[in-house]
C-alpha cells in the first residue's frame, strides 16, 4: 500500500518534468550561440576575406602559396595563377592554393 502511494505521487503531483523542458531548451539555445559566434562566424567572415583575396588577385602581385612557395603572378586565369619563382621560371598553381598576398602590385 505504502508502495503504490509513493508510486502515485512521488514526483509532486502529476506534472513531472515540466519546467525541466524549457530549461534544456535555453541552455540548448545558448550552447548553439556560444559555438555560432566562437565557430561558425569566425569561419564564414574567414572564407569572404579568402574569396575576396583571390577574386581581387592581379598581374603583378607577389603572393604566397599554402605551401609555402613564394612568387609573382604573371598570368591568370579563372582556375590556374601562373607565377614565377625565379627569373624565367615559372610554375602553374590552382588559383585556390593562393595563401596570401604579400605585395600588391604597383606598391614597391
Amino acid at each position: 500500500m505504502i508502495d503504490t502511494a509513493y508510486a502515485m505521487g512521488g514526483m509532486g503531483g502529476g506534472m513531472p518534468g515540466a519546467g525541466g523542458d524549457w530549461s534544456f531548451m535555453l541552455v540548448m539555445a545558448i550552447l548553439f550561440a556560444i559555438f555560432y559566434f566562437l565557430l561558425i562566424r569566425p569561419q564564414q567572415q574567414k572564407q569572404k576575406e579568402m574569396k575576396a583575396m583571390l577574386d581581387n588577385l592581379a598581374h603583378g602581385d607577389t603572393v604566397v602559396t599554402s605551401g609555402g612557395i613564394h612568387g609573382k603572378v604573371v598570368a591568370l586565369t579563372d582556375t590556374i595563377v601562373t607565377l614565377e619563382v625565379a627569373d624565367k621560371i615559372r610554375i602553374k598553381i590552382s588559383r585556390s592554393f593562393i595563401g596570401a598576398v604579400l605585395q600588391k602590385a604597383g606598391k614597391e
